[in-house]
């Protein structure tokens, strides 16, 4: 069984879809982002540190964390504070194309590997009514850029090219990639870590 470094009942829903059984301890890390760190940088950090914080308490246990953050020419569109900061959020969403990136990192003991996604997504042309209608569902405010594409929020959504689960903030190509590198190989039910010690 895997720990999984992440709060989030999404990541956990999407590794249980696939049969990949985990158990989950959140980490407790610093989300600030530092002084002229770049989107990419910004989600790889946070992804290592997820695993890593965690990894320190759980000695010998693979750990798989992740951080989503979506970014619009360059700026971070990181949860809506309150639901004013989401309406403002998506009225400069829409109608254009944004990017979501997911960072995913894998930690055991001292060892930490990453990987990073990005996917484009386009919303449609909305009217304020309807951001203000999709604010008050209450949907938006514990998510990156405002929006869920897994509820509501796809009714927001145009076009997508990319990692669909990378927008739902668990990349599942690349988690299985990172962890069949520490040994865990994915077997349609469940994962086989018998031969971890003998992984490079």
């Amino acid at each position: 069984m895997i720990v999984l470094a992440s709060g989030s009942p999404r990541r956990r829903q999407l590794l249980e879809m696939i049969g990949l059984e985990c158990r989950v301890v959140p980490p407790d890390v610093d989300e600030a982002l530092g002084p002229s760190e770049q989107p990419e940088g910004y989600v790889t950090r946070l992804a290592r540190e997820k695993a890593t914080t965690v990894a320190r308490r759980e000695r010998g246990a693979i750990v798989l964390a992740a951080d989503t953050t979506v970014v619009l020419r360059g700026a971070i569109f990181g949860k809506p504070a309150s639901p004013e900061e989401a309406v403002e959020m998506l009225r400069q969403l829409e109608g254009r194309k944004h990017q979501v990136m997911t960072a995913v990192a894998v930690a055991l003991d001292g060892r930490v590997e990453h990987a990073l996604d990005v996917t484009d997504v386009t919303f449609r042309p909305l009217t304020d009514a309807q951001i203000a209608a999709y604010v008050a569902t209450g949907e938006p405010l514990d998510k990156a850029g405002a929006y869920a594409i897994q509820g509501k929020g796809a009714a927001l959504v145009e076009g997508i090219r990319g990692d669909f689960f990378g927008v739902m903030g668990l990349p599942l190509r690349l988690a299985l990639e990172l962890l069949e590198r520490f040994g865990v190989r994915y077997s349609f039910g469940k994962a086989d870590t018998g031969s971890r010690a003998t992984r490079p």
